[in-house]
């Protein structure tokens, strides 16, 4: 049902790495001063929130501390990204990977605000990419995933674990043990990624609820046809021209559907965009 010129289809998850990698670079090729600055403007932390520099808890997002912590990062995104964002849409995909990275930096905040041991700058994309992974646990449950790819584990399995993980870790060093690294961060992101994909299934039921009341279309009028006799000299009718309006009803009607689907993905649809694609797809079985 749709033609073959359709627009260029960009993987947010390709766009988002090679940010990440060009970002790393930049960093990493401009000497001290660009990587002490990038640092002090974008890594998230406690005195940076201090200068109004609300901006950290977006861009920290794009920072990382070396090499191996940009490729494992980059490792799982790529792993798990691609299958979220055919499924969710590209717009939902962008709204579970920033807004998990942004709970993660503010859960982090906060225990820091509690525990001065986990203050100081935060770069990376860990949280964000919790999120990813506690969406795809819960929306494949019984898919398996390699714990440090070495280990196989359900991911129905997998999610809890990712829970309780961070919670220990921040216990141990919180008595000065332990390595440096943002477990509050990675729990909130975890935490957020179970939180928006059950709303985004709870609007998905509450519109299938709705749909119940809504008036059901009329069933079609049986009609008699009067056939002529044997012995009549009759000839079929020429098969009726195909509708010119059927291009326009495709175009116009169909293809905006499809794009949105595309970009925001099927749990957006409205009721009604969903009966236009049950009309399509009942003339395309009458062709």
């Amino acid at each position: 049902m749709r033609s073959s010129g359709s627009r260029l289809n960009l993987s947010v998850t390709m766009i988002i790495l090679a940010i990440n990698a060009l970002v790393f670079v930049i960093e990493n090729a401009g000497g001290y001063g660009i990587k002490r600055d990038f640092t002090e403007y974008g890594a998230l932390s406690l005195d940076g929130l201090r200068h109004w520099r609300l901006w950290q808890f977006f861009t920290f997002q794009f920072l990382h501390g070396g090499i191996g912590h940009l490729f494992i990062n980059g490792f799982v995104l790529y792993s798990f990204g691609r299958a979220l964002e055919a499924e969710l849409g590209k717009s939902s995909f962008l709204k579970l990977y920033f807004l998990s990275g942004f709970a993660g930096g503010v859960l982090q905040v906060l225990v820091a605000l509690i525990w001065k041991r986990f203050d100081g700058p935060m770069v990376g994309a860990s949280a964000g990419i919790c999120g990813l992974i506690a969406a795809y646990s819960l929306m494949s449950p019984n898919s398996m995933i390699y714990l440090f790819l070495v280990l196989p584990l359900r991911a129905r399995y997998f999610l809890p674990l990712m829970i309780a993980l961070p919670i220990v870790s921040m216990v141990i060093e919180a008595r000065g043990q332990g390595t440096q690294i943002a477990h509050a961060a990675h729990l909130g992101g975890t935490l957020f990624g179970v939180v928006y994909l059950r709303w985004l299934r709870g609007w998905e039921h509450l519109v299938d609820f709705w749909q119940r009341f809504l008036p059901r279309r009329r069933s079609r009028p049986i009609v008699k046809v009067r056939f002529p006799k044997a012995n009549s000299a009759w000839e079929p009718d020429p098969a009726p021209p195909r509708r010119t309006d059927e291009g326009d009803f495709i175009s116009k009607e169909v293809d905006p559907i499809l794009d949105k689907i595309r970009e925001h993905g099927i749990q957006s649809l409205t009721p009604r965009e969903r009966e236009i694609l049950e009309k399509a797809r009942e003339r395309m079985e009458r062709r």
